[in-house]
C-alpha cells in the first residue's frame, strides 16, 4: 500500500519560512519522480516544484527562487523548504509521486501565510 505522508505546515507571517516533509512508503522512492503541488480556496490545484529520483528540478515560476525541493533517497523523503512567504502562497500542499502511470497523493497539509 502506497502512503505518502506530509507535515510541517503551519501558520507563518509574511516574510517568513516554513519547511514541508513528505515520507513515503509502498514505492521504489528512488525511481519516482516526486513532487509538491498545492491548492488555494476556490483555485485548481497547481504544481509548485518537482525533483526527478536523479536531482533534476522544476519550479513554478511564482516560487523560483523562494522555494527549494529537495529529496533523500535513503530516507524515502522528500522536502520543500519555503522562504519569504506570501499570503499569496496559503493553499494546501499536497505531496505526489509519479513513475510511469502510477501517480500518487498525500493527504495534504495546510500553510497560511498572513499579511
Amino acid at each position: 500500500q502506497v502512503q505518502l505522508v506530509e507535515s510541517g505546515g503551519g501558520l507563518v507571517q509574511a516574510g517568513g519560512s516554513l519547511s514541508l516533509s513528505c515520507s513515503a512508503s509502498g514505492i521504489i522512492f528512488s525511481l519516482n519522480t516526486m513532487g509538491w503541488y498545492r491548492q488555494a480556496p476556490g483555485k485548481q490545484r497547481e504544481l509548485v516544484a518537482t525533483i526527478t529520483g536523479g536531482g533534476n528540478t522544476n519550479y513554478a515560476d511564482s516560487v523560483k527562487g523562494r522555494f527549494t525541493i529537495s529529496r533523500d533517497n535513503a530516507k524515502h523523503t522528500v522536502y520543500l523548504q519555503m522562504n519569504s512567504l506570501k499570503p499569496e502562497d496559503t493553499a494546501v500542499y499536497y505531496c505526489n509521486a509519479w513513475r510511469y502511470r502510477n501517480n500518487y497523493w498525500g493527504q495534504g497539509t495546510q500553510v497560511t501565510v498572513s499579511s
